[in-house]
């Protein structure tokens, strides 16, 4: 193959960016380049991969799996989940002891139904785990380019990429193991990636290779290419990275600059070239995954403990059966001369009443099994699968942009939904989606931009509403987000004279990044203001202060801007809509395009660049020191606060400006500059180029220092105000989880001033919450002392777990000593912090202090600690939590959370594949919990509850008729009457219970958020409801054998005078229970469809017919109950009164509880029920405005929360001004 050439870019990043430094070049000797210790024992052999089996160096493979099972564990995982429920224990051994001759049933009855149960749930397991496996194997034979020899490059599968492979990624693509750059398409060997999947930033990094390698720029640069890799053994750390390189006898240290980590992304870069350090499973993003766990709801659990007390219950009547049978088989059976007492077994011998006593008890575990119902399990399975069916078929959670529904990707979890305390999200690709809208500025002390934000609108309909006394909506179902944010248009707001909010849209076209409205400013006309000078700096700051890259837009004409941040990308589209246009960087210079006025040609105009200072968290400031046409040389600093005396002229303007942006939800930067003389430029920079150059642990910090001396003294020019664009409807669906009050915690791995900006946009922050920041930045070791270096780092981390102990203590007293009932609290940690917060002896406290806050934000954050923070607080708290991602970097989070939710966006399908439930976006999370949560946890709870009092009332009259019968072991009931019961008679109307159920519709739920609570608050599933379904059916079991007995017991049941026998007795109390349980469920019904009157009503039809069939058989068959209801109970009138006597009776508690209930202590559905009912809702629309406010949960966090504030505030404004009017203005 013949060399190919390549042009390469020519732009050399290092002699620009901070970060570039000399690189360390070292001899193989040298002992500063050894990695000493078992931890960094890892060695590869690049591009000869072959070598390391030859030399017993056995690496992970490529190939990656997240799936629960394989073929050798699936079958005994999968029987041990399902052996976990009691129940299953229980009906195997009751199988097993079917095959014995003591069993009152056959075995097929019993092993049949358990293994229908088990396999089906076995099945529904492996369907739902083959789909995991399905798009692991889509992953996995994803196809890379791998050098194999002369110069030659192949596409293989990414399972067949082996340790030391070299790899050519193209741009665009997904790196397929944890690699080390050796070279890329920029002759400096820098390339940008995006590392979304793994830490959640779509901001692009920078990383770079080592010099010596950068003349690898082609194919066939690789033929004679050997190297050895010395590096640290697998770990999850993100964001370290040890290690060293040697090439051509030559030893060079490696940092993470160098390694680009799986399921990152090139972009901006034609190629790169790299060799393959981790695989597979030993890759970063990999260590940070977690074994995809087995999740098991509340409510399941809990009804394990049912199955207990019912168990215990069963052995309970079963000793006093056995004990009953033992006494009456010693001491009376000798006398029953019609059981033949000298003809014993050793089940009948009353010589041996003890013996017959055991066996008695094994019969009656079994004959009692009715009051653990097998079906129970089959009946939530199905009920399960339809729910999930209507979840995924909801069509307001269907993204119409990408054509996805959501998925209930597992339906163990459904009733999870509508018990959820704590929400966990992601932020980037889940929050927001890194558009940021420039919609005002603050220039020479004079505000521009007459578009308000949406926090301003909304203040402005609801106060506006308040005053003119109007319903918001005549229906009630106004939404108040509705209208709020017009393309585009002017807001005239006055909300301090008038009340008063008028909206005007435009018909304009759309500019991406832009939605800034002041004529004074826009089409040259601020060459007319009298700041005109000032305002051209502010615009060229915009334009000149950044470190993006133009690209050009054949298609459309103009240029794309690659930014580091959205806010970047903002502030230079509104720089070119100003009309100073970026549209040019090279080595040194950048070069912009002015154009005063629509009928003037733009003139281009160049800038030499002399430094760059990045911006950092410690600094907040970024800036650019600059040579323009006329020489002079110009700090421009972004994130200006160190001004000189002479610069603070529009600075008390500019404040207040600033002040009411942040209150208006918008994210505020100060632009500043400073003029700067030859002499005093080269004597910084020397000292800039020396802490550059510095090699060690402190070499940020010089940087940092000697970047601080320079920006100083500088001059206010003005402000920005942007509004950052989160996904679509994300402010409503958190205003609407606050109000239904759940807890929201983002976890991030942005940087911390990124993450608060966005906790602003999507209100968990607003202007007045009193923030807690926990940091320990300060408490790194700063000595050089290679003797003491260990022991001082323990003293640091000791030191800094006092630090934070200490901070988190005053964080309390603050909280405890705080009066004012409006007040909130956030608390914000980064990363580093948070490693010390999770330890043992210091994670309650942290949780305490988070529980006692209205937000958390946890910054900088890995995917492990956001698994550990997930974990905490699941585990702390005992309620439950739900993580919501869309990356790689989310999955181990969505995992160990009690319910998983992926975000199935454009990047990947880890999170998707590892979550129990998917939505497109996250504002569908709002109707994913409020409606189908909500209904979803009713609908089970009162599906169990209904399934142990008919169980109990049908299994306790075994009981019942048995002892009257002196311990028979007899049962009243034909077989064929037992096995029909749970399987046919009564299945169906349970199922529409759990499936159709509503006790309000789904815009009721949205409008009375407050209904979520009865969820976390367990109403419908505590002991209390427990219990007092079991004694209902304890109550019902009573009355039907009891009043079934005596009525049959003290007269004749025909009118030929003939007495009722057995199967008489036995089918009329049956069809009692019948009736019973169905008109029960009827009763618990608030939501019929024609399905449930259809189910129940054909329940006791089912039961007619089948008696009517059944009695017409041969007496073979219906043995006793031959034409039983044709001669025997259709023509006895005493039968027809049992049953309606007995159904009355055992109803008529429930219908006194209920109306009491309603009456006197109503539930919040009871009294929205009542409303609906007789259509109040229509005719009295401020009772419905009304009983909707009282409808929230007190929050501090969400929009309304945020608008409460806005208006709590301009109410006092008025206040303040009208009490400073004199006395007779009033």
């Amino acid at each position: 193959m013949g060399r190919r050439v390549r042009k390469r870019d020519r732009l050399k990043w290092s002699l620009l960016y901070t970060f570039a430094c000399a690189r360390a070049t070292v001899t193989v000797d040298d002992d500063q380049a050894s990695l000493s210790g078992t931890c960094y024992s890892r060695i590869v052999h690049c591009n000869q991969s072959q070598l390391h089996k030859k030399m017993d160096l056995f690496y992970a493979g490529n190939h990656i799996s997240t799936t629960r099972y394989n073929v050798v564990t699936f079958l005994p995982k999968a029987l041990f989940e399902q052996f976990r429920r009691v129940a299953n224990i229980y009906f195997l051994l009751a199988a097993m002891l079917s095959l014995t001759p003591i069993s009152p049933f056959t075995p097929m009855s019993m092993i049949a139904p358990l293994a229908f149960v088990v396999g089906l749930s076995m099945m529904k397991e492996a369907l739902e785990d083959w789909k995991r496996f399905i798009q692991d194997m889509k992953v996995n034979r994803r196809r890379g380019n791998v050098h194999k020899g002369e110069g030659q490059f192949v596409n293989k599968h990414w399972q067949d990429i082996c340790v030391g492979d070299v790899i050519k990624v193209e741009k665009d693509n997904f790196f397929p193991a944890d690699l080390l750059l050796l070279s890329s398409s920029y002759e400096d060997g820098i390339c940008y990636v995006e590392t979304m999947n793994l830490d959640g930033e779509t901001n692009l990094k920078i990383k770079r290779s080592l010099e010596v390698t950068l003349s690898l720029e082609d194919d066939e640069a690789f033929k004679d290419f050997t190297g050895t890799i010395k590096c640290e053994d697998p770990n999850p750390s993100l964001y370290t990275f040890v290690g060293n390189f040697e090439y051509e006898r030559q030893m060079y240290l490696l940092d993470p600059s160098q390694i680009l980590l799986r399921d990152s992304k090139l972009r901006n870069t034609s190629y790169i070239y790299g060799v393959v350090i981790f695989t597979g499973h030993d890759s970063k993003v990999m260590q940070n995954a977690t074994d995809s766990p087995c999740k098991r709801s509340r409510i399941e659990r809990k009804m394990d403990s049912i199955i207990y007390i019912l168990f215990s219950l069963l052995v309970l009547i079963s000793l006093v059966s056995s004990i009953g049978f033992a006494i009456l088989t010693k001491y009376r059976m000798p006398n029953w001369w019609y059981l033949q007492p000298n003809i014993t077994t050793s089940m009948y011998d009353p010589s041996r009443p003890a013996v017959s006593g055991v066996f008695h008890l094994v019969t009656a575990l079994i004959l009692y099994g009715y009051l653990i119902p097998i079906s129970l399990y089959v009946s939530i399975e199905v009920v399960k699968v339809l729910q999930a069916t209507f979840i995924n078929q909801d069509v307001l959670m269907y993204d119409e942009e990408i054509g996805k529904p959501a998925r209930a990707r597992t339906s163990n979890l459904n009733e999870e939904l509508g018990q959820v305390d704590t929400v966990l999200s992601d932020k980037t690709g889940t929050l927001t989606c890194n558009q940021m809208d420039f919609l005002k500025c603050s220039i020479a002390g004079i505000s521009y931009g007459v578009r308000a934000s949406e926090v301003e609108i909304a203040a402005a309909k609801q106060i506006a509403s308040e005053a003119s006394g109007t319903p918001e909506h005549q229906t009630g179902t106004h939404d108040p987000w509705e209208g709020n944010s017009p393309p585009y248009g002017s807001s005239d707001i006055e909300l301090e004279q008038g009340i008063t909010c008028m909206i005007e849209k435009m018909d304009k076209p759309s500019i991406k990044g832009f939605s800034f409205e002041d004529d004074r400013l826009m089409h040259g006309n601020w060459t007319k203001e009298p700041t005109a000078s000032t305002i051209l700096l502010f615009f060229r700051i915009l334009a000149l202060c950044h470190t993006a890259i133009p690209e050009e837009n054949k298609e459309i004409g103009g240029f794309n801007y690659e930014a580091e941040s959205p806010d970047e990308a903002a502030f230079l589209v509104a720089a070119r809509e100003f009309g100073f246009e970026f549209c040019k960087r090279t080595q040194s210079s950048v070069f912009i395009r002015e154009k005063y006025s629509h009928s003037e040609e733009p003139v281009e105009r160049e800038f030499k660049i002399l430094n760059l200072l990045e911006f950092n968290s410690k600094r907040k400031r970024m800036s650019v020191i600059l040579r323009d046409e006329n020489g002079q040389i110009v700090l421009l600093c972004k994130g200006a606060d160190r001004l000189s005396k002479n610069g603070k002229m529009y600075e008390s303007d500019t404040s207040k400006h600033l002040t009411e942006y942040g209150e208006s939800g918008l994210r505020t930067l100060a632009l500043g500059y400073r003029v700067l003389d030859e002499a005093e430029y080269s004597s910084w920079n020397n000292e800039f180029i020396k802490a550059k150059t510095t090699i060690g642990a402190d070499r940020e910090a010089q940087v940092d220092r000697v970047s601080d001396m320079m920006e100083r003294e500088l001059i206010l020019v003005g402000a920005t105000a942007v509004e950052d664009k989160l996904q679509k409807g994300v402010p409503q669906c958190i205003d609407k989880l606050a109000q239904a009050g759940l807890k929201i915690w983002v976890l991030t791995g942005d940087k911390i001033e990124t993450a608060i900006n966005i906790g602003f946009a999507c209100s968990l922050l607003r202007q007045g919450m009193k923030q807690i920041h926990l940091s320990i930045a300060n408490a790194e070791l700063v000595t050089q002392d290679p003797n003491k270096g260990v022991r001082l780092h323990l003293m640091t981390d000791q030191a800094a777990k006092e630090n934070l102990m200490m901070q988190i203590t005053n964080a309390f007293q603050m909280i405890k000593l705080e009066k004012d009932p409006y007040a909130a609290f956030a608390l914000i940690i980064d990363g580093k912090t948070l490693t010390y917060a999770l330890e043992d002896d210091l994670k309650n406290q942290f949780l305490c202090l988070a529980v006692d806050c209205a937000s958390v934000i946890c910054c900088r954050v890995s995917p492990r600690q956001k698994a550990l923070v997930t974990r905490l607080v699941k585990e702390g708290t005992g309620k439950v939590t739900l993580a919501i991602g869309d990356g790689a970097n989310d999955v181990g989070m969505i995992q160990e959370a009690d319910i998983g939710v992926g975000i199935s966006g454009v990047e990947g399908m880890q999170a998707v594949m590892a979550s129990d439930f998917s939505i497109s976006q996250f504002r569908f999370l709002e109707r994913l919990l409020v409606v189908h949560g909500h209904w979803c946890y009713k609908r089970i709870a009162l599906m169990i509850c209904y399934f142990f009092y008919k169980n109990i009332a049908f299994g306790l009259t075994i009981f019942f008729y048995e002892a009257y019968t002196g311990f028979s072991g007899q049962s009243v009931y034909d077989d064929w009457y037992m096995i029909l019961f749970n399987v046919v008679l009564t299945s169906l109307p349970v199922i529409t219970l759990g499936v159709f159920e509503q006790d309000v519709s789904s815009e009721v739920c949205l409008q009375f958020p407050a209904l979520y609570q009865q969820g976390p608050r367990n109403l419908f599933f505590g002991w209390y409801r427990i219990i007092g379904w079991m004694f209902n059916g304890l109550y019902s079991s009573i009355i039907i054998h009891f009043l079934n007995i005596e009525i049959f017991r003290l007269g004749a049941f025909r009118a030929e005078g003939q007495i009722a026998d057995m199967a008489a007795v036995g089918a009329t109390m049956f069809t009692c229970i019948i009736w019973a349980v169905n008109v029960q469920i009827s009763l618990i019904m608030s939501h019929f469809t024609w399905i449930q009157i259809l189910f129940v009503c054909g329940s006791i039809v089912t039961w007619y017919l089948f008696l009517f069939i059944y009695g017409m058989s041969s007496p073979v068959i219906s043995g006793n109950a031959f034409q039983i209801l044709q001669e025997a109970l259709g023509s006895a009138p005493t039968f027809w009164t049992v049953t309606l006597l007995v159904t009355a009776v055992c109803n008529i508690p429930y219908l006194l509880h209920i109306s009491i209930q309603r009456t006197f202590y109503p539930l919040d559905h009871h009294v929205i029920q009542e409303i609906k009912y007789y259509k109040k809702d229509l005719e009295d629309s401020h009772m419905w405005k009304r009983e909707k406010s009282k409808a929230r949960q007190k929050t501090h966090i969400g929009f309304t929360a945020r608008v409460d504030a806005k208006i709590r505030q301009i109410k006092g404004r008025i206040q303040r001004k009208v009490s400073s009017l004199p006395l007779h203005s009033v």
